[in-house]
């Protein structure tokens, strides 16, 4: 988010979300990495745990894809499939098994009408344009020092902001469904269940932190715009 910064009187408003988006990157990295390296005592890839919970869910058909990438695991709504980075693809860690859970945690959601997800996946279309907005409204703003665009940017980022709010529920339910669907299955035993938290909730808090970040930006161009009227 540093470079989403307008050089003003109100620029330090932003420095929280930074440093907080910056802690939970480190966070992520540094907890994933080490549970990357700690084998789950049953032995299953994080594809093979995936397909556990979609089988035991009645979602046999659902694909589980590999794709390149470093944690760029996610599932496609649109597509109905789980799609999951190699290392979490293949790998037979704590961290790996954790973060496909995770993933099928989201196809669980999808397939309980969820009403979080569904609001997330309608909000996509406006959510890009507004990320869009964003880009060029920072980009003249820093260029060429324009802040004729304040209302745009206000309204874009309150979209983001919504965006972002609803994605939390979102994505911390789907963590806490991956954690008791694991342990229901066998999958991850109780003295495991400790490190698969902690990998997911580093993941979380990387949600959280671009909220923080988002609402803070929010409120940097509500007080620009409070001091031009």
């Amino acid at each position: 988010m540093l470079g989403l910064m307008i050089i003003d009187q109100y620029w330090w408003l932003v420095i929280p979300g930074v440093l907080l988006g910056l802690y939970a990157q480190i966070r992520l990295t540094s907890v994933y990495s080490r549970y990357s390296r700690t084998p789950i005592q049953s032995g299953l890839s994080g594809a093979e745990a995936a397909r556990e919970i979609l089988n035991r869910a009645s979602l046999s058909g659902m694909p589980v894809e590999e794709v390149r990438g470093h944690l760029t695991d996610h599932y496609d709504p649109l597509k109905k499939a789980l799609f999951l980075s190699s290392e979490n693809y293949r790998g037979r860690s704590i961290a790996a098994v954790g973060v496909a859970a995770h993933e099928a945690g989201h196809a669980l959601q999808h397939q309980a009408a969820y009403a979080p997800l569904q609001w997330r996946m309608a909000m996509v279309p406006i959510t890009n344009i507004a990320s869009q907005a964003v880009f060029w409204i920072i980009l003249l703003g820093v260029v060429l020092h324009m802040f004729m665009f304040v209302g745009v940017a206000i309204a874009a980022f309150a979209i983001l902001t919504v965006f972002q709010l609803i994605t939390l529920p979102v994505e911390y339910v789907a963590s806490r469904r991956a954690k008791e669907q694991l342990l229901r299955l066998g999958v991850v035993q109780n003295h495991e269940a400790g490190a698969v938290s902690k990998v997911l909730n580093a993941a979380a808090l990387t949600y959280v932190a671009a909220m923080v970040a988002t609402l803070l930006q929010l409120l940097h161009f509500i007080m620009l715009a409070r001091d031009r009227d």
